[in-house]
């Protein structure tokens, strides 16, 4: 079964950087776009960032110009860099694969496992 493996959560003050990093398999049929979730305590899961295989994006609203995703598709390896964060942004952050350039969960079915990432004010 395919995988996606995160890295590189942790805690941050505000105004910080992180980047979090997915590593995938390699190939997943018929997913081949590559996105950030994140879910914040008590809150439903949302999108942040989509990437094609040929470099489109999409982000959303909350973290326009601040959080940038790119990918390295030879080794299939995601990358969402995240400055100037705030207290809003902690949350457990998710790598998907999925079908189509979009920020809905409905188009994604292979999940990572999370990587936590907390702002302190």
């Amino acid at each position: 079964q395919a995988q996606l493996v995160e890295s590189g959560g942790g805690s941050v003050q505000a105004g910080g950087s992180l980047r979090l990093v997915c590593t995938g398999p390699g190939y997943i049929h018929g997913n081949s776009y590559r996105a950030w979730f994140r879910q914040g305590p008590q809150k439903d899961r949302e999108g942040v960032a989509v990437i094609g295989y040929g470099g489109s994006t999409i982000y959303a609203d909350s973290v326009k110009g601040r959080f940038t995703v790119s990918r390295d598709n030879v080794k299939d390896i995601t990358y969402l860099q995240m400055n100037n964060l705030e207290p809003e942004d902690t949350a457990m952050y998710y790598c998907a694969a999925g079908r189509a350039l979009s920020l809905n969960t409905m188009y994604y079915s292979v999940w990572g496992q999370g990587a936590q990432v907390t702002v302190s004010s």
